[in-house]
């Protein structure tokens, strides 16, 4: 469900339906960690699994409208393989960008999931990278990472050449404690999930820091470990609200809209799963009540289609939402 507070009445929201399941491969997703869309609408979501489960990883290319297309990328160190890939973007020539925090690099893709390139270092310096978490392109189709175990934000050509880079440990303006993920709006301004410190900050194209939302707490504008941070096209801010299990959405100048805390029905998917094993239905009739299914576990990022959709990947409950907005 989701309130509006504050007289902030020229926005709707309305759920739409959910895509996925939990599937280890296929149809379906095995906690997605991110979701980027392409040129056409196609939606690329990569899947982290279970250290157990390493069958899992790998990335699910499908439609908001559910329909499956296919995978690509498997659990491993080669080229087009992944260790736990945390997320990911798709450039302006509709290739696709995974970053693996495991294996500290980026890796290329083409849309048909056919591997092109890979670049990355672990390391402390200037280009190097520790765990990094977060990812996103900006309008110059520069990619700016967020360097999580380096406290930092770095700024990089498409094939991995250092530009800039800005940040350190600690909770004072620009300088950051694990942050996790980021977007960069339509001028270029880099907004970064800062996770262990309750907040989102807001830079520059430059570096320059600009402002910085929430605190910790559960209350209205406040934070929980937020994972992620997307800005739509009317400029306003969406919160992976992480330990809040919940999706806060804010003004441009940090004013609270309306908070997202679930409505999720059966997807296609799981539908189609259901009537393939009698023995799950009956299992799931059982169920007195499917109350806390419809709710966020974990949400970790929040992506915008060009028909003002808004996708939340809900990582522990191994789906996406899907919600409508509306601009009065």
């Amino acid at each position: 469900m989701s309130s509006i507070f504050f007289g902030i009445t020229t926005r709707t929201f309305h759920y739409s339906h959910t895509i996925g399941r939990a599937e280890y491969s296929g149809p379906g997703f095995r906690h997605p960690m991110d979701l980027a869309l392409d040129s056409e609408g196609v939606m690329y979501v990569p899947s982290r699994s279970r250290e157990d489960r390493p069958d899992g990883v790998r990335v699910t290319v499908c439609t908001i409208e559910e329909d499956y297309l296919r995978q690509f990328g498997q659990y491993g160190e080669a080229d087009g393989e992944f260790i736990w890939p945390v997320s990911i973007t798709v450039d302006d020539a509709d290739n696709v960008y995974v970053l693996d925090q495991w294996l500290n690099r980026v890796s290329i893709f083409n849309k048909d999931g056919d591997f092109l390139d890979k670049w990355g270092a672990q390391g402390t310096g200037a280009g190097q990278m520790n765990q990094p978490s977060g990812m996103e392109l900006d309008p110059d189709q520069n990619l700016y990472v967020v360097d999580s175990q380096n406290c930092r934000v770095q700024k990089f050509t498409r094939d991995g050449r250092f530009l800039a880079g800005w940040g350190e440990e600690g909770s004072g303006p620009g300088q950051f404690s694990a942050p996790w993920g980021m977007d960069v709006d339509a001028e270029g301004r880099v907004y970064v999930a800062d996770w262990r410190n309750d907040r989102v900050q807001k830079f520059s194209p430059e570096g320059e820091f600009l402002a910085e939302f929430g605190s910790p707490g559960a209350g209205i504008g406040q934070l929980n470990r937020p994972a992620g941070v997307g800005v739509d096209r009317d400029g306003d801010i969406y919160v992976a609200d992480w330990g809040n299990h919940r999706v806060q959405v804010m003004t441009s100048d940090g004013r609270h809209i309306t908070t997202f805390t679930g409505d999720s029905e059966m997807s296609k998917w799981g539908q189609a799963k259901l009537d393939a094993n009698p023995d799950m239905r009956l299992q799931r009739d059982l169920v007195r009540d499917r109350g806390p299914e419809r709710a966020f576990w974990y949400p970790v990022a929040v992506v915008f289609d060009r028909d003002g959709r808004v996708l939340v990947s809900d990582c522990q409950r191994h789906r996406v939402q899907v919600y409508q907005k509306g601009v009065g």
